[in-house]
């Protein structure tokens, strides 16, 4: 299980630049007018992880097989999307199919780089797209709640609790709140879920700086870290054209520019990780002869749905996980070591999976 990242922003920001580097793929077109991303261009990339790496050398793994994150290069809305202008529709629809919105925003001064609006103001950009969401979400909940007035009236109680969801994010939207600002009770999270709101989804804002600011931002992306904050999204400081670059190098060459540039990791390893930290995701591993595998899940996951990861026949037919944290797997060279330490521990089905655990799961199925 990965996860499955829109990117979005308006028009000449930077979007199709930065899809193509993180997919290093040159299946969205990158150029300099506006809708040059005509259908969504979907690209998997191989999340970084050195343990995984680790463990393979231990284990005498013959493959190595990371997770993998999925992100969606949507084409740029403008301001009327919700209207269906520009191809306000469908992208509206794409974004409603994926897990956060990566929002870039232009964070750089470039003369020969059209603005869609004339300017550049990532904050106002912002507020562009947000407002479009806004509108669209507005705009479907007016119809959801009219089509649920005669379950209400017959008393249908999970149209109830729909309508009541409903009318709770109507009133945060009208009051120029994003539906993700509204804390949902337990009891509402899979029905909330079901609305599929699209200013519900995490959103993470993807500042695109020139080359030189790759290290330190600027006064562009400082702002937009400000209002992240304000909001409880995230925000991460990306030069797209440095991604470019560094998407056609060899890790060799790659790391050395790095350093160059006065960058510890590359723009994707950052990205990834502030994602992974909005939707409170974490990784375990398994790990043999034959590979050594990383697993993505959410914070929380119980053994046997993370189980059910790997197939779902492991989560329905699941006994035990055999457990090693990963620091004990290495510290002890690996499997064996661990088990003659006591650090191998049998879990059962109440057993919250933690990030960098080690598992084998023993299974009926």
């Amino acid at each position: 299980m990965g996860f499955k990242t829109g990117i979005v922003g308006l028009p000449n920001v930077g979007k199709s630049t930065l899809f193509n580097a993180l997919t290093r793929t040159a299946a969205a077109q990158a150029a300099n007018f506006p809708f040059c991303t005509i259908e969504p261009n979907v690209g998997e990339v191989a999340v970084p992880d050195a343990r995984l790496k680790k463990l393979a050398e231990i284990a005498g793994s013959k493959q190595v097989i990371p997770t993998r994150m999925t992100f969606v290069d949507i084409a740029g809305l403008v301001k009327g999307a919700s209207r269906g202008e520009g191809l306000g529709n469908q992208f509206l629809a794409n974004i409603r199919e994926c897990d956060a919105i990566a929002h870039v925003v232009r964070c750089f001064e470039d003369g020969d780089v059209t603005h869609v609006e004339g300017r550049v103001d990532p904050i106002a950009d912002a507020e562009t797209i947000e407002t479009e969401l806004m509108l669209a979400d507005l705009e479907s909940i007016e119809k959801r709640l009219q089509n649920l007035v005669r379950k209400v009236r017959g008393g249908d109680k999970e149209a109830v609790a729909q309508e009541r969801l409903l009318k709770q994010a109507r009133e945060a939207l009208e009051h120029g709140r994003p539906a993700r600002t509204i804390e949902v009770a337990d009891e509402d999270r899979k029905a909330w879920g079901m609305l599929q709101l699209l200013t519900s989804k995490p959103v993470l804002y993807v500042c695109n700086v020139a080359e030189d600011e790759a290290a330190t931002g600027n006064a562009h992306s400082e702002r937009v870290a400000q209002m992240a904050a304000e909001q409880g999204a995230a925000s991460v400081v990306i030069s797209a054209r440095i991604e470019e670059e560094i998407s056609q190098l060899d890790p060799e060459e790659a790391e050395m520019f790095l350093e160059e540039l006065g960058l510890e990791e590359a723009g994707l390893d950052r990205l990834i990780r502030a994602g992974y930290q909005l939707l409170g995701l974490q990784t375990y591993f398994t790990a043999g002869p034959k590979e050594a595998r990383a697993w993505t899940i959410a914070k929380g996951t119980l053994a046997p749905q993370a189980a059910g990861v790997i197939h779902g026949d492991f989560e329905k037919g699941f006994i035990r996980a055999e457990t090693i944290a990963y620091d004990d797997y290495v510290a002890l060279g690996g499997e064996q070591g661990a088990k003659e330490a006591g650090k191998m521990r049998a879990e059962g089905k109440t057993y919250m999976v933690k990030d960098g655990d080690v598992l084998h799961f023993l299974h009926s199925a």
